[in-house]
Formats: C-alpha cells, sequence, structure tokens
C-alpha cells in the first residue's frame, strides 16, 4: 500500500512540476526561517550572557557607600567604608561564601616602559579575583598567588589590550614595567574575552597587582570594595541578607537603607538576562512559526486543487471498490510527504548557513553576538513537530472532501 502511495505521489509531483517546487520552496522557506532565527537567536542570548559573566561570574560587588535614613539617633550622611577586617569578618560569619576579595582601586596609575607611558585603572585584589571576574591567563603566563600577597611581591598582571599597547608583539610575561614609578615584574596577560557589562572600564585595558602590595605603595586603609562569591547561587539572598545584618550591626545603619550599602549582583542580573534570552527565542519561534502557517495554507490550496484535477480520479477508484479510508490516506500522505521534504530541505540549507558563518569565526563588533549562531535540537525537534501539524491539517480537509465524491457523478466529470 504505502509503495502505491509514494509511487502515485512522486508521479503527480512530475505531472505539476512548478506547482510543487513553489509549494516545496514556500515549506523549505517557512522552516529556513524558524531555524535560522532561532539559531541566531540563540547565538545572540548566549553571546550577552558571556559577555556580562565576563565582567562578573556569579559575583556581588559590595561598596561602602553613605546613609540616607536615620537609625538610633543618628543621621543621615554618614559615610560607611569597608576594610580587610570586614571582609575577614564576613567571611568567618555569613555562610555559604566561596570565594572573595577586597578591592583596591586607583585612576591614572601610570604605567611605563622605555620611552612609552600609558595610563589605566589599576586594582589591588586576591587570587580569588582571577576566577570571580573571569581573567584567566593566556599560556606562558600566571595570575598572582598567596604567595605574591603574603610577601607583598611587586608583580603585575595585565590585561590583553594594554599589554599590546605597551609590549606591541614581544612577550610580557617576565619583562619589568614601572607602575607609578615603581618596578614591576609582568607575571601574566589576560586571555582575550567578552565583556559587556564594566566596572570602571574593560578587563582588557586594566592593571592587577596583589592588594597587599597596592597597601603597602599607596597607605590605603579603606576598601574600594568587597567581592564576594556564594558557593551555591540559590544562597544568593540569604548571604546578602546575612551580610547586610552583620554590616548593618557594625556600622550603625537601617538593614533598609541601601544607600548605606550598595550592591552589584551580577547573580541576580544573570537571571534577568536568561529570562530576556527566553522571551527572545519565543518571540522569534513565533515569527518563525506564522511564516510556517503561511506556508502551510499554501499546501492546503494545493491539495484542494489536486482534489478538484483527480476528481475523476477518485471516482474510479471508489467505484473499483476502495474504501474511504484509502482516499483520505492517500491524500494526507501527500500532505505530510511534501511538508517533511520541504521541511528537511529547510533544516539542510539553515544548517549549512549556520556552520557555515560559525566556520569563519567573526570577531568583534556586531559580530561577537551575531557570528555565532546555535541550533537548538529541541527548536528542531518543535519544527519537525510543526511540520507534522500543518501537513496534517492541510491534507486532512481535502482529504475528507475527496473521500466524499461520489463515484457517478465523478465519472461525468471533465
Amino acid at each position: 500500500m504505502w509503495r502505491t502511495l509514494v509511487r502515485e505521489f512522486l508521479s503527480d509531483l512530475n505531472k505539476q512540476k512548478l506547482r510543487s517546487f513553489l509549494t516545496l520552496t514556500a515549506i523549505a522557506w517557512g522552516t529556513l526561517s524558524v531555524v535560522l532565527l532561532l539559531a541566531f537567536g540563540r547565538g545572540l542570548g548566549t553571546s550577552m550572557m558571556r559577555g556580562m559573566l565576563g565582567a562578573g561570574n556569579q559575583v556581588m560587588i559590595v561598596y561602602g557607600g553613605q546613609t540616607s535614613m536615620t537609625y538610633e539617633g543618628l543621621d543621615i550622611g554618614r559615610q560607611v567604608r569597608f576594610t580587610e577586617e570586614d571582609l575577614k569578618l564576613v567571611e568567618r560569619s555569613v555562610q555559604g561564601i566561596q570565594y572573595a576579595s577586597p578591592q583596591y582601586g586607583r585612576y591614572g596609575a601610570q604605567l611605563k616602559r622605555n620611552d612609552f607611558t600609558t595610563n589605566t585603572y589599576m586594582e589591588g585584589v586576591d587570587p580569588d579575583f582571577e576566577i570571580m571576574r573571569t581573567m584567566y591567563p593566556a599560556a606562558g603566563g600566571r595570575f598572582i598567588n598567596e604567595r605574591d600577597v603574603d610577601e607583598m611581591r611587586r608583580v603585575l598582571f595585565l590585561g590583553d589590550e594594554i599589554a599590546v599597547r605597551i609590549f606591541g608583539e614581544e612577550d610580557p610575561v617576565g619583562q619589568q614595567v614601572m607602575l607609578d614609578n615603581t618596578p614591576f615584574t609582568v607575571i601574566g596577560v589576560m586571555k582575550p574575552k567578552m565583556q559587556t557589562s564594566m566596572n570602571n572600564g574593560p578587563d582588557a585595558d586594566r592593571a592587577i597587582i596583589p592588594y597587599t602590595t597596592f597597601r603597602n605603595m599607596y597607605g590605603n586603609r579603606t576598601l574600594r570594595s568587597m567581592l564576594i562569591r556564594p558557593g551555591d547561587p540559590s544562597l544568593q539572598e540569604s548571604i546578602k541578607t546575612d551580610l547586610v545584618n552583620l554590616m548593618a550591626s557594625k556600622y550603625k545603619f537601617d538593614p533598609s537603607d541601601e544607600q548605606a550599602m550598595p550592591m552589584w549582583d551580577f547573580i541576580e542580573q544573570e537571571e534577568m538576562s536568561r529570562k530576556v534570552s527566553t522571551g527572545l527565542e519565543i518571540f522569534l519561534f513565533v515569527v518563525g512559526f506564522f511564516t510556517l502557517m503561511i506556508a502551510g495554507v499554501g499546501v492546503a490550496n494545493i491539495m484542494f486543487v489536486v482534489v478538484k484535477e483527480r476528481t475523476r480520479e477518485i471516482g474510479v477508484k471508489m467505484a473499483v471498490g476502495a474504501r474511504k479510508v484509502h482516499i483520505v490516506t492517500q491524500f494526507i500522505f501527500e500532505s505530510l510527504f511534501i511538508s517533511f521534504l520541504g521541511g528537511l530541505i529547510g533544516i539542510g540549507i539553515s544548517t549549512g548557513i549556520v556552520y557555515g558563518v560559525r566556520a569563519l569565526n567573526l570577531q568583534g563588533g556586531a559580530s561577537d553576538f551575531l557570528g555565532h549562531p546555535e541550533i537548538s535540537h529541541i527548536a528542531v525537534a518543535v519544527t519537525i513537530g510543526v511540520l507534522g501539524a500543518i501537513g496534517l491539517l492541510a491534507g486532512i480537509f481535502p482529504a475528507i472532501k475527496a473521500s466524499r465524491v461520489d463515484p457517478v457523478e465523478s465519472l461525468r466529470y471533465e
């Protein structure tokens, strides 16, 4: 039976080449639209997430602020400034913290090598900073370690862009640089990374030294901020609550006073970014779905035309004993075959385009966001399901109409 259905379908395709070509093209185009929209949409969402994590991987940056509410008779406007001892107290008292680092900062730090001079934002941090800020060293170098901190070594870790400005094509590792007229040895250069959120400029243009060295050089006693990362992102809210209560108790401010201790919460931002990315994928799928539905209407119209053209043939089959279920099966099969064949063509072309774009390995500017499309297997599976539904719906009504043909009347049909 199935062999007969396939043979009749291929025969009909051969008789109506132009009509069949246009129908298959419509289905293929609709499928292509869905797959490409979702692939580039997912690639965009992934790139946005990667760019955000480039500025902070599930971390919370805690700043000292200024009170905006009275508390226990104390006036508003009091400065809240944290120290290294505060961070140690937080690590001892607040459960669930996996990584933590003090952050000292200095704008306009001067870096000089031979006759070249440049200025940048420089930070004094702990080794945990590497993981929290995803500042991983390129091959041949390293980030600062505990021994650098304990011995207050004059070692320097550079962002990839500022390293190129200073050293050009030379390998910076092991070279000396004057940092504010003090000699430092470069121990590593950051791997290039995407970064969409900025904290005093991009990490690619930053200089990093041990926080103890920073304190010893500049005499700072208060931190610019504290950097904290939970061991489990689900502990975010409890850690924030315990942290605020601990510092509020020590520095005498209202725990609800957000201006006294501002926070930049990357975990919260990551969740928002995921929701935006999911919403974008849903929107793009809906757009592509309606494109497919329009193609499905075309298939239904073609099937109605086929029924009309083959009325006499249908009547002959029924006259010689064909049952209604055979007629219905024939037209539904043809409709499904057109849908899946067009869909297969569309998926094949879109897959080729996606992997072709990825093979170009585009970098920089908009290419960082649109040059890395990702095919979603779930989206392909859903698209195939939609194609099946379209083929079924586009074929079932013409099939029912065909099954109701009166054999006697159809034999008179010209």
